[in-house]
């Protein structure tokens, strides 16, 4: 039998291996679209401390601007 979820912004009911589940500290969650995931976690960065989180959105900020640099790089035509 297939294991059903609940997504935890709508309440909807999915089989297991659909949607988005995400694991913080031995807790899951799940949502049946990207768009309940997107929901919760904008929630979640707009009330959580701004000094506790800023050093980590730097961070990926930074990972991701080298990840578009690099790509830059590699799409330039060489003569």
């Amino acid at each position: 039998m297939i294991e059903k979820h609940v997504c935890i912004v709508c309440g909807r009911m999915f089989p297991e291996g659909q949607g988005i589940k995400l694991s913080i500290q031995g807790n899951e969650y799940y949502f049946h679209s990207k768009d309940c995931a997107y929901k919760f976690l904008r929630e979640v960065i707009l009330t959580a401390d701004s000094d506790c989180i800023s050093s980590v959105i730097k961070d990926i900020k930074r990972k991701y601007d080298d990840l578009t640099k690099k790509k830059k790089e590699a799409s330039k035509k060489v003569i």
